[in-house]
């Protein structure tokens, strides 16, 4: 049964700009990762890079410093100074599934892909085929779960700490390049695409695979014209939330596969979204929205003062984190709307609006897409202050990306990868 995804490709004014070229790239990983079949990888190196003293890494923090909070921080306000660095093989695209941190390791996607010690950065273990360019590096279950670079229609799980093979499946000869897209307790969710006689493809499938077997569960055909690529997912309980850029968002019963709703998202931040309890909650321009997993009813609605357009969401520990284009900072209770706090310290201090965030402790580590301004920007969770800011210095136009452990904050820019404390 063909599911219901609308393919119209609308834009609407006052909506997000074009996505950079680097998530342009990214959604393009399918077509990239055939070229990548002739191109010669990239080793990773082991031996640490000289860091800059703290002073210089990392930007003076502005209004509400962090003395005496427990933030990691360095004397003043500034920056910690990064525990190591590292170089890396990575190869990303900006979205936030292509650093990883567990099993006391972590990983930068990446040819080879290379585990590294969480404390030490010392190397523990690397796959040479590496990440599939554009796929992303889903964990669940204690489980990397990744597409094969073999490019043989396989999905592979391995142990994070080891980077033993633990679990494999496949969908079929008749579907190329499957990519993991969520998993939860029973299952893993792959789109792949249908192959025709010809070699070619115009449709692909959604499927659901056992995560203790690798048989399939159940798979459905979605409509010509939808997009394999791109897609950002999530499962609560019984609902598979996933949109890409046809500007949809779209809800599927995880035990049968069958569509339970799909809402059209006008002026969607290009697929962007957050999950809580039974609630999806979508950025579209000027007003967040949550809606019922359930029914796809509209729960609460929050609207941006002075037309600014809200970012990428997160919920993180009861706290839905968003900033605006206009640089404010808000926080929210996700089950109703209500607003916590609201901080204007990000324009005040002439920084860039974050696109990731991670929690740890009272602190909040926001990632920004570009350079200059930006890096990662640790924010007080409970009033929105900006603590301080790391910057590398590089100039390197890829997106900052962050993940932590709970122990270390980790933050990879270009082929740079930074471990700072907590």
């Amino acid at each position: 049964m063909a599911g219901r995804d609308n393919t119209s490709d609308d834009r609407t004014p006052g909506a997000f700009p074009p996505p950079s070229r680097r998530r342009v790239l990214r959604l393009a990983g399918g077509g990239l990762a055939l070229a990548a079949l002739t191109v010669g990888t990239v080793g990773c190196e082991e031996e640490a890079v000289e860091v800059e003293e703290p002073g210089s890494a990392g930007g003076d923090a502005t209004k509400g410093g962090g003395e005496g909070s427990g933030d990691g921080g360095g004397e003043k306000g500034q920056a910690p100074k990064p525990l190591w660095t590292k170089p890396t093989s990575a190869e990303t695209y900006g979205d936030n599934d292509e650093l990883v941190a567990a099993g006391g390791v972590v990983i930068a996607s990446g040819s080879p892909l290379a585990a590294l010690d969480a404390a030490t950065g010392e190397q523990k273990w690397s796959l040479p085929g590496g990440a599939v360019p554009g796929a992303p590096l889903l964990l669940g279950k204690d489980t990397l779960y990744l597409a094969s670079s073999d490019y043989d229609g396989s999905v592979i799980g391995y142990a994070p700490a080891s980077g033993k093979e633990t679990w494999r499946s496949r969908l079929g000869k008749e579907y190329r390049q499957p990519q993991p897209i969520a998993v939860d307790e029973e299952q893993v969710y792959v789109v792949a695409e249908i192959l025709e006689k010809d070699g070619s493809s115009k449709t692909n499938v959604i499927a659901a695979l056992n995560s203790t077997t690798g048989r399939i569960a159940w798979k459905e055909q979605r409509d010509v014209g939808t997009e394999q690529n791109g897609i950002h997912a999530a499962v609560r309980g019984r609902h598979l939330v996933y949109t890409d850029f046809k500007k949809n968002l779209t809800v599927r019963d995880t035990a049968s596969g069958g569509q339970v709703w799909t809402h059209k998202t006008t002026k969607t931040n290009y697929g962007f979204f957050t999950v809580h309890q039974d609630l999806v909650i979508v950025p579209q321009g000027n007003v967040l929205q949550a809606f019922n997993l359930a029914d796809g009813k509209e729960k609460w609605s929050l609207e941006a003062s002075d037309g600014a357009l809200f970012r990428e969401p997160a919920v993180l520990e009861e706290v839905l984190y968003v900033a605006d284009s206009a640089r404010t900072m808000w926080a929210v209770d996700p089950r109703t709307g209500k607003q916590l706090w609201k901080s204007e310290t990000l324009a005040d201090a002439g920084l860039q609006v974050p696109r990731q965030y991670v929690k740890a402790g009272d602190t909040l580590y926001g990632a920004t897409d570009l350079d200059k301004q930006g890096g990662i920007i640790a924010i007080d969770a409970r009033t929105g202050a900006v603590r301080w800011t790391f910057n590398d210095k590089t100039g390197d136009y890829h997106a900052w990306l962050v993940a932590t452990d709970g122990k270390h904050v980790f933050a990879l820019h270009g082929k740079k990868l930074h471990a700072l404390p907590v």
